[in-house]
């Protein structure tokens, strides 16, 4: 099927945007164990000649770690921009570390909405993105939370990625979360089929569930993430929604295992 998506183009370039959900335990902390096996899929890509962007989410998840009891600020924007500024370094710590047992660099590209519009600051993230993968290095996206103005604020890090997977012509776009696809009902009811692929034409949006979100968890639902892989798809990028807590769920979507929901023009 991914085949048949790929129309025999090789996968050399993927953009795989990471959760809040796959990266945090039921007591939304960050969990070291799942950030090394995602990186080990990455590098392991990268010996095999494709190249990764990794949008990751869990840098309010972060700061809210360091910051829960002694914060001030009630205002939620403000509360935002505190634990992102704070939990951004720290992840960037996480990732870092991580690389380099492999013997691999990292860095961090943050960016606002704005900064996709046609000219100069679009150009000059090209040229970033562009550079540290020509040196090997893999970059780390993320939204510029702490100065990030309400009017150039990203739906959340799904269509963040989107626009990424766009910015650098990837040939892939993998949208990680805490289960295995679509269903075509509720993700928990035994009678719910996984619903392995459809098309941008499909109208799937009447299988989603919506659910409310606690104050530093992601932004992001099935309904985004549904929006943002037929964007993408309608680009020609196709897109997976997977489960990321999966062992080697990033190398088995690269190299044709069937698993998640696949999203194609």
């Amino acid at each position: 099927m991914l085949k048949q998506a790929l129309k025999g183009k090789p996968v050399q370039r993927i953009v795989i945007k990471v959760g809040t959900h796959v990266i945090t335990n039921k007591d939304n902390r960050i969990v070291g164990k799942i950030l090394a096996k995602l990186v080990e899929q990455i590098v392991y890509l990268y010996e095999q000649g494709i190249s990764s962007v990794l949008v990751s989410s869990g840098s309010v998840i972060a700061g809210k770690e360091v910051m829960s009891r002694g914060l001030k600020a009630s205002d939620p924007i403000t509360r935002r921009q505190v634990f992102s500024a704070i939990g951004q370094p720290r992840m960037m710590r996480h990732y870092y570390n991580l690389f380099q047992d492999h013997g691999m660099r990292c860095a961090q590209v943050l960016a606002t909405k704005r900064d996709f519009d046609l000219g100069k600051h679009r150009d000059n993230m090209v040229n970033c993105y562009e550079g540290l993968l020509a040196e090997g290095v893999i970059p780390i996206a993320n939204e510029d939370d702490a100065v990030s103005l309400s009017m150039s604020t990203f739906t959340d890090n799904d269509e963040l990625a989107s626009l990424v997977a766009e910015l650098v012509n990837a040939d892939l776009l993998i949208l990680l979360t805490d289960i295995d696809g679509l269903y075509d009902g509720h993700p928990e009811d035994p009678n719910s089929q996984l619903i392995p692929h459809f098309t941008v034409d499909d109208p799937v949006e009447q299988y989603i569930r919506k659910t409310d979100k606690g104050e530093a968890e992601g932004r992001g639902g099935m309904e985004s993430k549904l929006r943002v892989a037929k964007q993408a798809a309608r680009r020609n990028i196709p897109t997976f929604i997977a489960n990321g807590k999966k062992d080697n769920i990033i190398t088995d979507i690269v190299f044709g295992v069937p698993t998640g929901t696949l999203i194609t023009l």
